[in-house]
């Protein structure tokens, strides 16, 4: 695996071994990152499931601000730490070595001292389809408070796998499919009165 752009260009990262970490493919990252565009440089970025740690990564090279990387295995953990040291952003990232969900949980408790993201990327392992909901769910409600005025929460996914149009203030706003593989992208909506 490699950086695919900026100032990490080409440089390596290794990935755990296993079939239980999947990183994303260079091909949908370069997808996923000429989505995003300009919105990157500058932007405070949530790796969720992060393994590897490539799209985190990506966009450290890329110039996002800062990045948060949330892995709770072992083997993930241990290669997203060396990856982190080989690239040497230790100034600009952080590692939360724990579930996502208690992880957003506790978040939300932080309030109003948690941080803010405008881009939040989630890759759960495809085979725990059910932690997609409950992020995107955490996403869309009482998390929602860790989400900048319009920001982004983009989730890969299964191709043959629905996820909803809709999970409380996240609204899907693009889906891309490539491969086996898709992003679905999903905006905060303003709020309405009478909501939250």
């Amino acid at each position: 695996m490699r950086i695919i752009s900026g100032t990490y260009r080409s440089r390596l990262l290794a990935a755990p071994k296993g079939l239980t970490t999947r990183p994303t493919s260079d091909q949908l990252r370069e997808t996923l990152f000429n989505v995003l565009g300009a919105r990157i440089a500058g932007a405070a970025f949530l790796d969720l499931f992060a393994g590897s740690g490539a799209v985190g990564f990506e966009a450290a090279s890329r110039g996002a601000a800062r990045v948060t990387f949330v892995e709770r295995a072992r083997p993930a953990l241990a290669v997203l730490r060396a990856n982190l040291a080989q690239l040497g952003v230790k100034q600009r990232a952080r590692i939360h070595a724990g579930s996502v969900g208690a992880f957003l949980r506790r978040a939300v408790e932080a309030v109003p001292k948690a941080d803010r993201y405008q881009i939040a990327f989630l890759d759960p392992p495809y085979d725990a389809a059910e932690e997609y909901a409950r992020t995107l769910e955490l996403l869309g409600g009482a998390a929602s408070v860790l989400l900048s005025d319009g920001a982004l929460v983009v989730a890969e996914h299964r191709r043959k796998q629905r996820l909803e149009e809709r999970y409380g203030a996240l609204q899907r706003t693009r889906l891309l499919e490539q491969g086996d593989a898709s992003l679905s992208f999903y905006a905060v909506l303003a709020e309405t009165p009478g909501q939250r």
